[in-house]
């Protein structure tokens, strides 16, 4: 029996899991988007319940979110919702509320639990530029179905939406995540992307821009991209390799872009760093400009190296949550339903980060969570003790009759 009290808990793990966020938070979302105004039913805290239901259950249609989520009244009253919401209602919630207010959850919710987590898989310190932050930038497009989605027009036929993501290097944690139609470039997506002073920023080359260069610079902020090959510069000085090592920095010299456009961004007079890295396995060459002088030249071949995470990161948002195919059709139901899938991401690391002892991969979690989701289970007993083991059916033994027993019977 006390086992059995350490295991079970009142409530649902998804009600566990939503109980992660700071009541306040929700609150003052509510407040700044007047979500909750003129709405008797389907409130904001419903909708994010339900959207959450539908992530962790990787339901594909209302009607999965709708049969799912009434299992029975008693789950109802204990992820704290008066009744399941209709197919007519929730369509009607994600077209009609603003999607900022959950983005605004997940921009809070990120500030509120940064500290508690922990380094990504396989984190490994650069000692160089170690205690500096560094931010990953890459976008992603999602197509679309140009007749049913004509606002997110991207090509002739088809249609998409391009996320614009600055992840951080350590954490591995999207802390700025922009939603556009797919025909927006890469580097326009990010015009409203700024950072703390000392910030590394790391992209490619479809952000090489100067006026992006000449705004970072301005913030104080370490480049990190490779130059592309029209590029016209000067060379002011070759640097010096260092000898038997580093056998992969071809070249390293410092360079002033000469172009015209350079010159109109106000950029041709500033020193960069152009690095040419040979990447072995490929038998390729990068070339990597900079505009920082004083790490060594390897300091940013690793760096641009570590441009994959981010690659790892919009594989495993489209692998393990609900981003490709959406619930309503609308710019305002799409943008709802990816930011919902955010706040459910940084929940289920947090959980897996910080609250699990055994290291889950991120995909084997997501299926533990999602088969437990209805269960009344305590969250650290569900993430620590439960693992994929093979078990045997419990057969039921009755007792054998004796001679007197037979006797009677006959």
């Amino acid at each position: 029996m006390g086992t059995t009290k350490l295991v079970k808990n009142n409530k649902p793990l998804l009600r566990q899991i939503l109980d992660l966020i700071p009541e306040h938070i929700i609150k003052d979302a509510i407040r700044r988007y007047q979500s909750d105004k003129h709405c008797s039913k389907y409130k904001t805290y419903d909708q994010l319940t339900s959207m959450m239901f539908g992530q962790l259950n990787k339901c594909l249609t209302l009607r999965e979110i709708a049969q799912g989520i009434s299992v029975s009244p008693k789950f109802l009253r204990d992820i704290k919702l008066e009744q399941s919401p209709a197919r007519s209602t929730m369509s009607d919630g994600n077209e009609k509320r603003d999607y900022r207010v959950f983005e605004f959850i997940f921009n809070e919710l990120l500030k509120y639990y940064m500290n508690y987590y922990k380094k990504r898989d396989g984190y490994q310190v650069i000692k160089e530029i170690e205690g500096r932050t560094v931010k990953v930038v890459d976008a992603s497009t999602i197509g679309l179905c140009l007749s049913l989605f004509p606002w997110a027009k991207f090509r002739t036929a088809k249609g998409g939406i391009k996320l614009h993501v600055s992840l951080d290097e350590a954490n591995m944690l999207p802390d700025i995540v922009y939603i556009t139609e797919a025909k927006v470039s890469d580097r326009r997506g990010v015009d409203s992307f700024s950072y703390e002073e000392d910030t590394i920023v790391v992209d490619d080359r479809g952000y090489f821009d100067f006026t992006l260069f000449r705004n970072r610079i301005d913030d104080k902020n370490w480049i990190v991209t490779r130059i592309k090959d029209n590029t016209i510069y000067e060379v002011i000085e070759e640097l010096d390799l260092p000898a038997d090592k580093d056998e992969h920095i071809l070249l390293d010299e410092k360079i002033k872009l000469t172009s015209a456009k350079a010159e109109e961004a106000g950029i041709d007079h500033e020193v960069f760093r152009r690095i040419v890295v040979f990447v072995e396995g490929k038998n390729e060459t990068l070339e990597i400009i900079t505009n920082n002088m004083e790490w060594s030249a390897t300091v940013f071949a690793e760096l641009y190296k570590r441009r994959w995470i981010i690659e790892v990161f919009f594989k495993l948002l489209k692998q393990n949550l609900h981003v490709k195919t959406f619930l309503g059709t609308n710019e305002n139901a799409t943008k709802s339903q990816i930011y919902c899938a955010m706040i459910t991401y940084l929940l289920l690391e947090l959980i897996r980060r910080s609250i699990s002892r055994i290291n889950h991969c991120f995909g084997h979690f997501v299926t533990l969570i999602r088969v437990c989701l209805i269960q009344y289970n305590r969250l650290d007993y569900i993430v620590n003790e439960i693992q994929q083991t093979v078990q045997k059916a419990r057969k039921e033994w009755t007792r054998a009759p004796d001679a007197k027993q037979l006797k009677l019977a006959l």
